[in-house]
């Protein structure tokens, strides 16, 4: 097995990923992939990635599902842009990040912290110890997928972890929140996962017996079923004769190659695609159909990045 580079593929390299972890197809679901920027604070992210939103043309209301900081951002982009969002996916996730302060006094300097310390002390917060082969393996992805990031980037990454606030009210009714958590570990304090259960008692609840810190790797069927559940619950349906895509052998197909169940979206993208918005933030589309301009297909938006011993992966779908 080779890398990129013409090497032997290893845990952390993508091509690694893919050949172990088989590559499943939800017709009907526009998902994209984003970078988040290089922010200092929360409310440079509410502004950047309501940017990012209408680079895209996506002026109606969003589904968003976010793990750890992730779901946090998520919270907070909630409350102060409540007419943007439609639904809300958390996953071991919290309200407050004062205890992630307190843990963190030297965060003043971070932004002169040399990268490689940076990066000792943010691992620091993945389990040691044996793990179950999925958990092991997405352990090793994000754990490569740390050594790519920039100095700068894991300084705004860290800093948006550590920046005292808590998620205040939000207008949206509790029914249009699914609350997503593993029941093994995960680096996010049990007491403050229990804190999210108490402020949204009626939302639904979706369990994972295990799953460590990074679900949507380790667990990508149970999550993924769970999504659909969530989207279905909310009133959103998917539409995979919208849908055009490649065939397994790379061919261009229309809708109906998703027969094989491997097709891949070959409609012209827009600015989003790989590319940097007005807010500088690189993208990528990950399981897309034709641009939603009409609403009539649901778009995934994910964002990924590690933070402070935290994962975060944040998506959004209209």
């Amino acid at each position: 097995m080779t890398g990129l580079g013409g090497g032997a593929a290893a845990p952390g390299d993508y091509v690694y990923f893919k050949s172990v972890v088989p590559l499943h197809k939800i017709s009907g679901y526009r998902v994209i992939s984003i970078d988040v920027p290089q922010v200092w604070n929360h409310h440079e992210w509410i502004h950047s990635f309501e940017k990012f939103l209408d680079s895209m043309n996506i002026h109606h209301q969003v589904h968003i599902c976010g793990t750890s900081l992730g779901g946090f951002l998520a919270q907070i982009f909630t409350q102060y842009r409540p007419r943007r969002v439609k639904s809300l996916v958390l996953s071991n996730t919290f309200l407050e990040t004062h205890k992630f302060a307190a843990a963190m006094p030297w965060s003043p300097l971070v932004s002169w912290t040399p990268s490689f310390l940076l990066k000792r002390y943010l691992l620091t917060g993945i389990r040691d110890g044996p793990h179950e082969p999925f958990i092991a393996d997405s352990v090793d992805f994000v754990v490569g997928q740390v050594e790519t990031l920039s100095r700068e980037d894991l300084s705004s990454r860290l800093i948006l972890n550590v920046n005292v606030a808590s998620v205040g009210s939000l207008s949206l009714p509790d029914s249009f929140i699914t609350i997503m958590d593993t029941n093994d570990y995960s680096a996010v304090p049990q007491q403050l996962k229990d804190q999210v259960n108490e402020r949204y008692p009626s939302a639904k609840r979706a369990v994972l017996r295990t799953g460590g810190d990074f679900p949507f790797l380790s667990r990508p069927d149970e999550v993924n079923l769970y999504l659909q559940l969530h989207l279905r619950r909310v009133g959103v349906e998917p539409r995979p004769d919208l849908v055009q895509g490649f065939t397994r052998d790379g061919s261009s197909g229309s809708s109906n190659d998703h027969e094989d169940g491997n097709s891949f979206d070959d409609h012209p993208r827009d600015d989003g695609d790989r590319s940097s918005g007005s807010d500088g933030r690189k993208t990528e589309h990950s399981e897309s159909g034709p641009p939603n301009s009409d609403g009539l297909v649901p778009t995934s938006i994910v964002l990924g990045m590690v933070s402070s011993a935290l994962h975060v992966s944040l998506c959004a779908c209209s």
